[in-house]
């Protein structure tokens, strides 16, 4: 059986490649730009917003939380009218890259622990490199990119978008997979 203390370098390693491809693929290849689009009266929009003083959270634009209250005709009249948004408040103040890269990079190493939980569950030291990199891409793949389908529809993300998240998925799991499968215990 392969312990977890065998798997802390790959874990590690892991995560800082991942950590690593997400920064060029968002700093230097800058693919996701197209996916953030500027509204044509932001500021009169960002001054409506302002103007309600709302507190950091998720909100969704008409608001309606029963469905019965949906099929009432002034839902009915606000749904036809639009728009339809789910709209995410962030506190106020300057961007700070540092804690959203904290986070992701935490992230990063849980995604990582958890694909070394799985693949030690299934597979025995000395297993083939392939076996390794199947169930460790797998894993990750499913950790990084399958959270975009659930968006799409429910959130209204759009698709092309979930496209886009389904290919840096594809490549942090591929390089999540090598690690493993490259210092999986022989």
């Amino acid at each position: 059986m392969v312990s977890y203390s065998q798997l802390l370098i790959p874990i590690v390693l892991s995560a800082v490649l991942v950590f690593v491809a997400s920064s060029l693929i968002h700093m230097v290849v800058r693919w996701h730009n197209p996916d953030y689009r500027k509204l044509t009266n932001e500021d009169e929009v960002r001054a409506a917003i302002r103007k309600g003083s709302p507190a950091p959270a998720q909100y969704v634009i008409p608001h309606c939380l029963e469905g019965k209250d949906a099929a009432s005709p002034e839902m009915q009249r606000k749904f036809q009218e639009g728009p339809i948004a789910t709209l995410y408040v962030k506190p106020n103040g300057p961007m700070k890259l540092g804690p959203f890269l904290g986070k992701w990079f935490v992230y990063c190493l849980v995604v990582s622990a958890v694909v070394a939980y799985v693949t030690k569950s299934m597979l025995a030291p000395g297993a083939s490199l392939t076996e390794v990199f199947r169930l460790a891409g797998t894993s990750a793949w499913l950790a990084y990119a399958w959270q975009g389908p659930s968006d799409s529809i429910w959130k209204g993300q759009p698709w092309s978008v979930t496209a886009k998240d389904f290919v840096d998925g594809l490549v942090y799991a591929c390089l999540t997979a090598g690690a493993f499968a490259w210092l999986w215990p022989r």
